[in-house]
């Protein structure tokens, strides 16, 4: 089973039991919305690629893993469209829950998403019962306060914050997460990816920050200019789109640079750099190009 495979695999594994007979349909319904059609997958897509790059020898932990991060990723973004946040009404070119099923049902299917994550690392790792305690505080560390998306989401309602710790929690704590759980899951040292996960989750929000200002939909899966119109810190209006393109370019590098020596090493770094120029958008001013 190749990695996409296995990712949508573990999604579609986890919605059936979320979904089962007994579900309130409305909420079935919402639940399916949030998480299929997916977009990148960039956070599983890592987790998984770096467990194959340490061997990979609890397959079934790493894709659950994997699972786990997806689903915490589309319940933050379900809460983060709703109303009370961003009030977006697309996401992934279809409409958000909130708008498609109400703001009620919204919040319920973000809070779902976040138990069926949680459910999903402890039913799939019975077979590996020494990684469970590990994935699970690692996940929700990444997830949670004081440093992850909970109070990256949070720093948004702060008379002031620092560019840096919002993004690291808001963005890169996510990443980190997804590679320390990859590394965790393979039996190998999470430490020694962790340059490497935060380098490229600070490049990822580099380029949404560029994605909003630019005014390109692109691979970021949201609609543009919501960094502005909600009053958010975007880096390009700190270091300018020329600058902000360097800095991307240096944390593609930096991330590609801290690849750890593995049997997959090799292949890990293909991997940054292909997801690089995915990241770069299309229209850059000439000056930029």
């Amino acid at each position: 089973m190749d990695m996409p495979e296995r990712i949508e695999t573990g999604l579609q594994m986890a919605l059936r039991y979320s979904t089962a007979n007994g579900c309130p349909p409305k909420l079935a319904k919402a639940l399916r919305h949030a998480v299929f059609p997916g977009g990148a997958r960039i956070r599983p897509r890592l987790c998984l690629a770096v467990a194959l790059a340490c061997g990979d020898r609890h397959a079934r932990a790493a894709t659950a893993a994997a699972t786990a991060i997806e689903l915490l990723h589309c319940a933050s973004l379900v809460h983060d469209d709703m109303p009370c946040f961003d009030d977006a009404a697309l996401r992934r070119g279809t409409a958000t829950v909130h708008v498609e099923f109400g703001e009620e049902i919204a919040l319920l299917t973000g809070d779902g998403l976040i138990v069926a994550a949680f459910e999903t690392l402890a039913r799939e790792t019975t077979q590996a019962p020494a990684l469970t305690a590990p994935l699970i505080s690692t996940i929700a560390t990444a997830v949670g306060s004081p440093h992850g998306l909970v109070a990256g989401q949070a720093w948004e309602s702060e008379p002031e914050m620092h560019l840096g710790n919002y993004h690291r929690a808001k963005t890169a704590s996510l990443f980190v997460g997804a590679v320390s759980a990859g590394a965790i899951a393979a039996s190998g040292n999470p430490q020694d990816w962790l340059a490497l996960a935060k380098a490229l989750g600070a490049a990822y929000q580099v380029a949404d920050d560029l994605y909003d200002a630019l005014g390109e939909n692109g691979a970021m899966g949201k609609p543009v200019g919501q960094d502005q119109r909600n009053g958010k810190p975007n880096i390009v209006a700190e270091l300018g789109v020329e600058d902000t393109l360097r800095h991307l370019r240096e944390l593609v590098e930096t991330a590609a640079g801290n690849v750890p020596d593995c049997p997959g090493a090799e292949s890990m770094r293909a991997m940054i750099r292909k997801e690089a120029t995915r990241l770069m958008p299309a229209k850059l001013p000439a000056s930029a190009a």
